[in-house]
């Protein structure tokens, strides 16, 4: 039996998955709409292959949600783990969750927190387990197990990818491992709980210093009148080369945020983490910029203010996430100065409670002056963008 706190991106999908491998699982949320959702066989995110998997896990018996966390003998915490301050890791998600569960914690349970976190963190709930339960002290194993997941395959990669096991002790890590191999297919690498921390935070710094490369070039060919998209294809073109795709800045709630949990925790030394984080995070403000300056234009030469439609709100293509989206930020800060703006997101449902002023993609094609693309999704064809009459302002790359 197996209890997991936080049913979201993360959460549901390996619930689910571990129902469909005959594991017994309860799933917790504090929100009553999703235990709700859950318990009749519908999900509330969008993932490829996720809705059958959790209908059939429901309608058998194996996937149950509830508010409240129940006796287990495997507790796995997957709840976000926001900034506060000055980006520094909040960890008041993952500490209420450990203490959610410490009443039914019981002599050789295991404990898994999956959610990403600074180092040192597995280490600091053992340490209030045991200041309110010091009879489970060398009792409960702990370990810290982070995803390595890409939304829109999560279901496949959940199940294939390798994983990182680390233990606060060898017991542990073993004991951890043994659990994972019940659903996971990928290798299990054994380390130490600090380790497995460190390692879900250096696997997405690397990725961030590589897209601020990018999305710096992008910077500098602007000024310099270069076709960045051009240049980065003919650079790739050397055996040792491999520069990323620029985009309008870097979102989701890996990328954007874990890189600042090993500068806030180790600011003297992480020098070029921070660089990278502040080019990323600047690139948003750039595309503004650009597009105000492409409205003034466009006023100048046609003596009115122009349509302006983006295409695409969330943080990478075909998904519905916007977590820490460069795209939604984009937005809001065009709305405030362009009221008439408008917005084409396939992966927002029309009619709901979302706050976009959304515009069908035959609307916007009809209609825009300024179409500024955010994001690549799928739906987007190139070639119907490029023949349209307004002015395109591409900052993905759809038309390169």
């Amino acid at each position: 039996h197996v209890v997991m706190i936080g049913l979201g991106y993360i959460g549901l999908p390996t619930a689910a998955l571990m129902a469909s491998k005959g594991l017994s699982v309860t799933g917790v949320d504090v929100n009553p709409k999703v235990v709700e959702t859950i318990n009749k066989g519908d999900i509330h995110i969008v993932e490829p292959d996720l809705h059958g998997l959790v209908h059939h896990a429901v309608t058998s018996g194996k996937l149950i949600a509830r508010p409240e966390p129940v006796p287990a003998e495997v507790y796995l915490i997957a709840v976000p783990t926001p900034f506060k301050g000055n980006h520094e890791p909040d960890l008041a998600y993952v500490e209420a969750a450990t203490r959610n569960v410490l009443p039914h914690l019981e002599p050789g349970n295991l404990l898994i927190i999956e959610s990403t976190s600074p180092v040192g963190t597995t280490e600091h709930m053992q340490a209030i387990i045991h200041a309110e339960r010091p009879e489970l002290a060398g009792q409960l194993a702990m370990a810290y197990c982070p995803e390595r997941v890409l939304p829109g395959n999560v279901i496949h990669e959940l199940e294939h990818n390798d994983r990182v096991i680390g233990g606060i002790d060898e017991a542990s890590t073993k004991q951890a491992q043994a659990f994972y191999r019940r659903f996971v297919k990928g290798t299990l690498h054994p380390t130490n709980a600090r380790t497995a921390e460190m390692c879900k935070l250096v696997e997405n710094s690397y990725r961030d210093v590589n897209i601020a490369f990018a999305n710096e070039l992008s910077l500098i060919c602007d000024e310099a009148d270069i076709n960045v998209w051009e240049l980065i294809t003919l650079a790739n073109r050397h055996p040792r080369v491999n520069i990323l795709q620029p985009g309008p800045g870097v979102g989701g709630h890996c990328i954007a945020v874990d890189p600042w949990f090993i500068v806030s925790r180790y600011p003297q030394h992480a020098k070029v983490i921070k660089a990278a984080r502040e080019v990323n995070d600047h690139k948003p403000a750039w595309v503004v910029e650009q597009v105000l300056a492409a409205a003034r234009a466009w006023e100048q030469a046609h003596g009115r203010e122009p349509q302006i439609s983006l295409y695409g709100l969330s943080y990478k293509p075909n998904i519905d996430d916007l977590r820490e989206s460069p795209s939604v930020a984009i937005y809001h800060s065009l709305k405030a100065l362009k009221p008439s703006l408008k917005v084409v997101e396939p992966y927002l449902a029309e009619g709901t409670d979302h706050g976009y002023d959304l515009w069908t993609l035959e609307d916007s094609l009809s209609q825009a002056d300024l179409l500024v693309l955010l994001v690549p999704h799928r739906e987007f064809e190139a070639s119907a963008l490029a023949d349209q009459q307004g002015e395109v302002l591409d900052f993905c790359g759809l038309l390169k």
